[in-house]
């Protein structure tokens, strides 16, 4: 599974515009951290698009259900498989990788990032500043679904302190516009 291949699957599997940026924004933060990591960036990329490929059209059982249909269809590596399966926190699936780990910790934190944007007057994501993404990340009305704790954890499990991991993963988004 490569880049190319992976993108035509979340485009035929979703047609939500909003649910499409997520994963290119998921994809732009793995980018960034392989790149800075020295990790495979076509696989970390891969597995930024695929993560949520499944959940408009089965949603009760994401990412089950799309972790089964790459497997049974594609040749996507055993990696990505267990990654997307990890960054559902309730799937119980241990996150063993540096891959793994990275998924989880981007997934959450560029919802508050792409609602920041949107709440501007220009929509434009290059202007969000780290000093007000902080406080509203503090304020747990705004963007209310992403998961703070989440966020939290999968900084923690990088090993990476949050406000760093903010300001990597607000770089990885300015940087793909």
């Amino acid at each position: 599974m490569n880049r190319k291949q992976a993108y035509r699957l979340m485009v035929e599997h979703t047609s939500s515009e909003s649910l499409q940026r997520h994963m290119l924004n998921v994809e732009a933060a793995m980018r960034w951290y392989a790149r800075h990591c020295g990790e495979d960036e076509e696989q970390y990329a891969v597995a930024g698009l695929l993560h949520d490929f499944d959940y408009e059209l089965h949603p009760e059982k994401h990412p089950a259900w799309g972790v089964q249909y790459l497997r049974e269809h594609t040749g996507t590596a055993p990696e990505i498989l267990d990654a997307i399966m990890g960054h559902a926190a309730y799937t119980g699936t241990p996150r063993t990788t540096r891959l793994s780990q990275t998924l989880f910790a981007v997934d959450e934190l560029t919802g508050l990032l792409q609602a920041s944007a949107l709440v501007r007057p220009d929509k434009d994501i290059r202007q969000v500043e780290l000093s007000s993404l902080k406080k509203r990340f503090k304020n747990r009305a705004f963007a209310a679904g992403v998961n703070r704790d989440e966020v939290e954890q999968g900084a923690r499990e990088l090993g990476v302190d949050l406000e760093q991991h903010m300001q990597n993963v607000l770089t990885a988004m300015q940087q793909m516009t």
